[in-house]
């Protein structure tokens, strides 16, 4: 029932949410936030990213603009960065829960990374309890699957971009342990 809650855009019309949102800076400027899901083994019936993202992009009246692009498969986030790259600042992959060691501007002025990572236990299994997940490899059967607690850690990037072009200047890895 929230307008502001984003989803990825190119999911099927009628799924609730929206695919990007505007948001306003207190000094009047804007920064724009857009949502995509890749097709490689997401188990979905989803519009083309690219196609969807392009689209979205061209009809934005800002210059800094930041995808999330949630993907199983490096490929296809390298890929769609590379497609992307000089028309939006930041491109930056999530969903394999395992942050990637390959943060960069590439060279059209895009900040990049395939996985910003995750917030949770980070003794675990992509965030959740190990033991259950370690069963069901083991017997095939499916357990309830709980948050880990145990060290818990937030991951994520830090980057800069220039608000007059929309070019990234530079990108950084944030990983602290919150023990």
């Amino acid at each position: 029932t929230y307008d502001w809650v984003l989803r990825p855009a190119n999911y099927p019309p009628g799924a609730p949410g929206r695919g990007y949102q505007i948001f306003p800076l207190p000094d009047g400027r804007s920064v724009a936030v857009i949502s995509l899901i890749g097709r490689l083994f997401m188990g979905g019936y989803y519009d083309c990213p690219f196609r969807t993202g392009q689209a979205i992009v061209e009809n934005l009246d800002t210059p800094v603009k930041i995808i999330d692009f949630h993907a199983e498969t490096t490929a296809e986030k390298q890929a769609f960065a590379h497609f992307m790259d000089g028309k939006v600042s930041a491109v930056i992959g999530t969903h394999t829960h395992v942050q990637t060691s390959d943060e960069r501007v590439l060279p059209g002025g895009t900040a990049y990374i395939t996985d910003a990572g995750m917030t949770g236990g980070l003794h675990s299994v992509i965030g959740v309890k190990k033991d259950p997940v370690i069963r069901h490899f083991l017997t095939g059967l499916y357990e309830r699957f709980e948050p880990a607690t145990e060290r818990l850690g937030l991951e994520g990037v830090v980057f800069e971009v220039d608000p007059r072009t929309g070019k990234a200047k530079w990108i950084k890895r944030v990983r602290r342990i919150l023990d």
